[in-house]
């Protein structure tokens, strides 16, 4: 689907005419809610009429930021693409409003999002990792008749399958005299105390969540990482980096995969924090599902495994543009 000319090139670096010509980009969205109207940030790269595809971000409750490596990969092939942070997350609005933290109420914002920018299902391919990947299953699960492609990235369709691989395969892999230190400070809830940040860096993060020594860590992974809202994440996810045991904790979403009928590209690695031949089989239950394995990525694999992980992903959407699906 990559365009040959640069005079095609240049359509597609071309914002004239768009609303958004004047902020490059950049468009406030304004989303109802229970509690009132709020705005979400969006920004849009890129013009192809029929490939748009919007990012959800993990967290809950981090930013679009640490996706930035999609900057890399997508102009080239010519894909338009959204950027969008959440409600609650750092350029959108923060309202101090915990009752809005809820999974209907997220789906519903992105229901609005897809609204205001125009996208239908002749174009409409969205995107989730982590955390995004469970609000886009529940998405699809929906309104999945205005998807044209679905992603869903580094994320199992059961939160207690996901605890049950971290405390059956994680955990016994890991320094146990640290995860010791870990469950300590968890018990005590703790979770303020410098040490159990740093436990977690040497003896969890740079295995699983990204596999890069912690001081090369890219730059937007980090900015990202500090922006995160608490206020979102912990009544979601929940304290402990090792599981999930907030409002998510019974999410399981397995037995409806075979409702989702759009193309569909599940995508695991094998030292994600959550378990590949799990995110494979998600790919088997759909109607049109399609697995890319990251063999050398972890959580982010956009980064760790990076080459494969774009390839694939870029390649899916080729495959659903010719229509081979």
């Amino acid at each position: 689907m990559k365009l040959s000319n640069d005079v095609k090139m240049n359509n597609y670096l071309d914002y004239s005419g768009h609303d958004d010509m004047l902020s490059g980009g950049v468009k406030m969205i304004p989303v109802d809610t229970p509690k009132g109207t709020f705005r979400v940030w969006t920004k849009r790269i890129g013009n192809n009429p029929t490939a748009k595809m919007l990012l959800l971000h993990g967290g809950p409750g981090l930013t679009h930021e640490y996706l930035e490596a999609f900057d890399s990969y997508f102009p080239i092939a010519q894909i338009e693409y959204y950027y969008y942070d959440q409600l609650g997350s750092a350029y959108s609005d923060q309202p101090d409003a915990p009752e809005l933290w809820e999974l209907p109420r997220f789906v519903e914002e992105v229901e609005q999002v897809r609204q205001a920018l125009g996208l239908d299902r002749n174009n409409f391919y969205l995107f989730g990792q982590s955390w995004g990947g469970l609000l886009a299953i529940e998405y699809a699960l929906k309104y999945q008749q205005n998807l044209k492609g679905l992603v869903v990235s580094n994320m199992m369709s059961s939160i207690p399958a996901y605890n049950e691989y971290a405390q059956k395969t994680l955990m016994p892999a890991m320094d146990q005299t640290a995860l010791a230190q870990i469950k300590s400070l968890e018990a005590a809830k703790d979770y303020e105390n410098p040490r159990y940040m740093e436990l977690l860096i040497q003896y969890h993060y740079v295995y699983h969540v990204l596999r890069m020594p912690y001081e090369q860590w890219p730059e937007p992974v980090s900015r990202a990482f500090n922006r995160l809202n608490s206020a979102v994440y912990v009544p979601m996810q929940g304290h402990s980096e090792l599981g999930a045991s907030g409002k998510l904790a019974n999410w399981d979403r397995t037995a409806d995969l075979g409702e989702i009928e759009v193309p569909t590209l599940s995508i695991g690695a094998q030292y994600d924090t959550m378990d590949p031949m799990y995110m494979q089989m998600m790919s088997q239950r759909m109607q049109k599902g399609h697995y890319l394995y990251c063999p050398d990525g972890s959580h982010l694999c956009m980064y760790d495994d990076q080459k494969v992980y774009f390839e694939g992903l870029l390649q899916f959407v080729r495959n659903v543009e010719s229509g081979r699906f």
